[in-house]
């Protein structure tokens, strides 16, 4: 009997299509290629086709591999992938764990199994690559850690160092301030700034304040209004008592004068700053003096006035040569702030501090905040306050959000006359007047003064006779 050969892969069939042969294996929709041939046994079978294409269809325990584009699917029992060698990137499944991998230094892998390790999805690297990187992110995120550490060292000394310095201002407690009834004005911030002609140095009372200032901040906008109360002003300024506006400063210090604005104004003042001329001299000089337009009025009073601002303050001085835009030192710019004896006498006088405020303010906020710091250090012996360090800090740090809009003097209708207080500057009835104030301030259109005020109103017809 012939023995039976076993059919081995160099025994082949030319494929063709011979009937009642083993179907060719081939990709949907591909040709049957020239000098293809097919091989079959127990652990292989599969179809080659060795044209210029040369694809192939092999099967070894469930599996796919085609030659030509370099592409094939690989299943061999728990292991299962896919496999691309044209680009050279592939998927591979083993069990539990799947990944993607990619040769090109790179992979991207996924462990189902282990939650440590990239759990859902995650990025791998050639350990050689992976460690370098790994290496460079730390190095910087070490010196992202220490510079914000550098950077908050600096803010925490800066604090102290702000804290230090303000603790040496002279603080006033204020305990009675008094407040009209019903009067709040939401959104707004109000402070009584005060200058007295101190010769000693007293800021606490006993002087009267040459300089009433309501400085207005609108909390939302950032916006500062400034009214100076002429300090000749026929007011209530303590308890019933009528006399000049400036003379409660003297009598009471900063909280009878605070209580006197509140109670003539319907204002809602707690706090106060009081500088005399050492403040604005040191304040002028640090910030390299001011440019200010002079007539020749003016700097014939000015250097006039030089002389005895000069003996007050012990600040040597040179006169101003001529009028026109000069720039002024910060003794020069004191005496300009004193000059009553000109055209629009004292109301004038009011307006020159205010244009110097305006001055000293746009300067130390073109230096910002460590200027402003610098500023309040050297001006400290010269003040007096209710303000918190805290609350100082924090007017210190928005100073770029605030901007000075706007200045008048109060009242707005006035008679100067010779009263039972002597030469006084009279309101020409105070409830009108305080009307016109809110609107110009707090945009009250129309507001109805209080009953306060009202009387005051109506005391001041009766003890002057003008209204």
């Amino acid at each position: 009997m012939e023995e039976k050969r076993k059919r081995t892969s160099r025994d082949t069939d030319w494929a063709g299509t011979r009937a009642g042969s083993e179907q060719t294996h081939r990709q949907p929709g591909s040709a049957q290629r020239e000098g293809a041939y097919r091989y079959r046994n127990p652990e292989e079978e599969g179809y080659y086709g060795n044209g210029q294409g040369q694809q192939q269809y092999r099967q070894g325990q469930g599996g796919y591999y085609q030659n030509g584009s370099q592409q094939g699917y690989y299943q061999n029992g728990p292991q299962q992938g896919y496999y691309q060698n044209d680009p050279q990137q592939g998927y591979y499944q083993n069990g539990p764990q799947q990944g993607y991998y990619q040769n090109d230094g790179q992979s991207y892998y996924q462990s189902q199994g282990n939650p440590n390790m990239y759990q859902g999805q995650g990025y791998y690297q050639e350990p050689d690559q992976r460690n370098r990187s790994h290496k460079k992110k730390k190095k910087k995120h070490r010196k992202l850690i220490f510079a914000l550490e550098l950077v908050l060292l600096l803010v925490v000394a800066l604090g102290l160092f702000a804290f230090a310095q303000l603790s040496r201002v002279g603080r006033v407690n204020l305990k009675d301030i008094v407040i009209n009834s019903g009067i709040a004005k939401s959104g707004y911030r109000n402070i009584a700034l005060f200058g007295v002609d101190s010769r000693e140095g007293d800021l606490d009372s006993g002087t009267n304040s040459d300089t009433i200032m309501v400085c207005s901040i609108n909390n939302k906008s950032g916006e500062i209004k400034l009214v100076s109360v002429y300090r000749d002003t026929y007011l209530d300024v303590n308890d019933g008592h009528y006399s000049k506006a400036n003379s409660a400063y003297a009598g009471g210090g900063p909280e009878r004068a605070i209580n006197m604005l509140n109670k003539n104004l319907d204002l809602d003042i707690t706090d106060f700053v009081t500088v005399d001329f050492n403040a604005v001299i040191k304040a002028v000089d640090l910030l390299g003096g001011i440019d200010i337009d002079l007539t020749d009025e003016e700097v014939k009073w000015l250097n006039a006035y030089l002389i005895e601002t000069s003996q007050v303050t012990g600040v040597s001085y040179e006169n101003v040569a001529a009028s026109g835009t000069q720039h002024l030192s910060g003794i020069q710019a004191m005496a300009y702030c004193r000059i009553r004896y000109t055209e629009g006498w004292d109301y004038k006088r009011t307006e020159r501090q205010r244009l110097v405020l305006e001055k000293i303010f746009a300067a130390a906020q073109a230096q910002g905040v460590t200027g402003l710091a610098g500023l309040i250090n050297t001006m400290i012996p010269y003040i007096k306050t209710s303000l918190s360090n805290t609350e100082m800090l924090a007017l210190a740090a928005n100073i770029g959000k605030y901007s000075i809009t706007d200045t008048q003097g109060f009242p707005y209708d006035k008679q100067a006359a010779d009263v039972d207080a002597g030469d006084c500057v009279v309101p020409v009835n105070l409830a009108s007047n305080v009307s016109q104030l809110h609107s110009y301030l707090f945009s009250e259109s129309g507001y109805t003064p209080s009953d306060t005020v009202q009387q005051i109103s109506n005391q001041i017809i009766n003890n002057t006779g003008i209204q």
